[in-house]
């Protein structure tokens, strides 16, 4: 929390501001388009996200203002009418759960007043949209002391999502922002939301965040085309097998059941999902195990399998990925998140990551033309209250 920021509520506002929490982005280290097909994920919650101040208002005013978008100044609504706004551009995202909560019989008593920063890069497809909705969903409910369970939070932050922002996104996002546990990743059934802790090697290694700096402006649409293939992969096998999503398909079935497929691009789609599935609960045995190196080999299989198969990396991710592969120190490297753009990620050595990002931004620089970011996240715990130490009565 910082000094500095506190300031900035009260130059922004007039007052004091009252309490503060803390939501993280996310990363997935693998599991990629498997969310949506009822298959398993396996994200971290990381120790970048969205800061909030708050302090309750007397009447049904809400005044929200954002430290990251300076120039949008204060946004000012009432809880009578908390619609959709184009103009209130980032504030939907808050907006949302105020909106869906009520429509779920959870009316705020008040208005607030609150100021949202956050460190997530934009466009970095680190969840920073997900991140403002449980910062948010968890501020009311702390404040308004409904005693609402973390995983009821979590569906009404991905209700938010689809209803009122009108992304149909799976439940991931919000799940590893509100289960998150230091130093550890979670497998996650997206179907059952059953889930189980794995450590990460964050003693010896550092979790890696490669940022291409490249818009995902294919992003949307081509989402939305891998999930009506993956439906028609669905469809197709369903015939042969009692199965409500790819998820519930193991590698014998598909050995099996594969000729059934003629189309190659379908075929191709499904074949990732259905060994990404299966790479992902490797994984996960690999990580308890303490065996690295197999870890290692699962993610770079992992980026293969969407380069090949999914066919969402692009060049700016294969070269980030690639140029990885080269390094000392490192033991996987794979793309993470919607693909076409946004990022990567790397498992370095400790003592290999300066060298590291030299050598890979180097590499990046000079064939794509403009720099990649780097930053260093380690998995970190979910949503939670700030101490407002320092803050006078």
């Amino acid at each position: 929390m910082s000094a500095d920021t506190l300031t900035d509520f009260e130059n922004v506002f007039g007052r004091r501001a009252e309490r503060s929490f803390f939501a993280p982005g996310r990363v997935n280290v693998i599991g990629e388009h498997t969310d949506y097909n009822g298959g398993y994920v396996f994200p971290c919650a990381i120790t970048i996200g969205t800061y909030v101040y708050a302090a309750a208002r007397l009447d049904d005013t809400c005044r929200f203002y954002s430290g990251n978008f300076l120039s949008e100044g204060i946004i000012t609504f009432t809880l009578a009418d908390v619609t959709y706004k184009k103009e209130h551009s980032w504030a939907n995202y808050p907006k949302s759960l105020i909106s869906i909560l009520q429509k779920n019989g959870f009316s705020l008593s008040c208005g607030y007043d609150i100021y949202f920063i956050g460190n997530i890069p934009n466009g970095a497809g680190l969840s920073s949209s997900a991140s403002i909705e449980l910062a948010a969903a968890y501020l009311f409910n702390e404040w308004e002391e409904w005693g609402l369970s973390m995983k009821q939070l979590v569906l009404y932050a991905q209700q938010a999502e689809n209803e009122y922002i009108g992304v149909q996104s799976g439940i991931m996002d919000q799940f590893a922002i509100g289960f998150g546990k230091k130093g550890h990743a979670m497998q996650l059934d997206c179907q059952s939301l059953e889930y189980t802790y794995a450590p990460l090697p964050i003693e010896t290694h550092t979790l890696l965040i490669m940022n291409t700096n490249k818009e995902r402006t294919l992003a949307g649409s081509a989402y939305n085309e891998r999930r009506k293939e993956c439906e028609e992969a669905l469809q197709i096998l369903k015939h042969h097998i009692d199965i409500q999503s790819l998820g519930e398909v193991t590698l014998n079935m598909w050995e099996e059941l594969k000729y059934t497929i003629e189309d190659p691009t379908v075929f191709k789609r499904a074949a990732h999902v259905i060994t990404e599935n299966e790479r992902t609960k490797k994984a996960v045995s690999a990580l308890q195990n303490q065996d690295w190196k197999s870890f290692g080999e699962l993610l770079n299989a992992s980026h293969d399998s969407l380069k090949n198969d999914y066919e969402v990396t692009g060049l700016e991710l294969d070269t980030l990925v690639e140029a990885a592969w080269q390094q000392s120190g490192v033991n996987g490297a794979r793309m993470t998140g919607a693909g076409f753009g946004g990022c990567a990620i790397a498992f370095v050595e400790k003592e290999h990551v300066d060298e590291f990002i030299k050598n890979v931004g180097d590499l990046y620089q000079d064939k794509i033309g403009y720099e990649a970011s780097f930053y260093p996240a380690d998995a970190g715990d979910g949503v939670k209250e700030l101490k407002m130490e320092g803050v006078q009565g």
